[in-house]
């Protein structure tokens, strides 16, 4: 009989390592942040680039003034959405200052320096002031909360009434031929490459650890309508390896 698969919370970057899972994650990206976005673009063959598209798109259709992008990261989205829409302030918030700090790298050189502010934080408590922000976006981060619904809710207080959440995640194919590819990429290739690259020998483990753990399609809107939301959707793409769930605060 085979074991139940756990919560993607109970998944630790390091298995034997006994500190909490923030302060893992933490480490891992600090680890990992000078081979990050190249080894984005290696692992996806530039299609996180046509994902931040569609995510940019979502949040533009909302017309916002004030964005708050949690685990920003090295700030591609939060440098994307300052390029899209030049009347927005944006602010990012990261577990990791190793990230952070070249998210304000990228940001100096890209002369948008003035518009987006970073600060290290954990995106469960944000200290972010009730009815902050008109929209909300995280790519690829909601899967290393420590308590994902914890998370929603979060993010559902911070917002104002109408405000709209947008989040973007990897996922697991669901037909058989796409799943069983994905599984040989993301199980062999991945690890071994990260491994090469990043010198971190278990982040890119974690990382499919991660996503086939992590609530997916109608388990993720289901948790965003229990925090409160409301017209919580998904749409996929690239034959389900990543998926953007979008929901409203009335």
């Amino acid at each position: 009989m085979c074991e139940p698969m756990p919560h993607v919370e109970q998944i630790n970057p390091y298995h034997d390592d006994n500190r909490a899972k923030d302060e893992q994650v933490r480490s891992m990206f600090d680890a990992i942040a000078p081979a990050y976005d190249f080894m984005n673009r290696a692992m996806t063959g530039g299609l996180d680039r046509l994902w931040l598209r569609r995510l940019v798109a979502e949040v533009a259709a909302a017309k916002p003034r004030e964005i708050v992008d949690i685990a920003t990261g090295t700030g591609d989205v939060a440098l994307a959405l300052a390029r899209r829409l030049p009347q927005a302030a944006i602010r990012g918030i990261d577990l990791s200052e190793g990230m952070l700090d070249k998210a304000r790298v990228k940001a100096a050189e890209s002369g948008l320096a003035q518009r987006i502010s970073f600060m290290q934080g954990d995106g469960t408590r944000t200290g972010l002031p009730d009815a902050s922000a008109d929209v909300v976006t995280v790519a690829y981060g909601v899967r290393n909360f420590a308590d994902i619904a914890g998370g929603y809710r979060e993010m559902f207080r911070i917002l104002r009434p109408g405000g709209k959440l947008c989040v973007l995640e990897l996922s697991t194919p669901v037909a058989k031929l796409p799943l069983a590819m994905y599984r040989l990429y993301t199980r062999t290739l991945i690890p071994a490459v990260g491994r090469l690259l990043s010198h971190d020998a278990r982040a890119y483990s974690y990382l499919p650890e991660s996503i086939a753990a992590a609530p997916q399609r109608s388990a993720m809107t289901d948790i965003m309508l229990a925090a409160g939301f409301s017209a919580a959707s998904f749409r996929c793409f690239t034959l389900g390896v990543c998926t953007l769930y979008t929901a409203v605060k009335d």
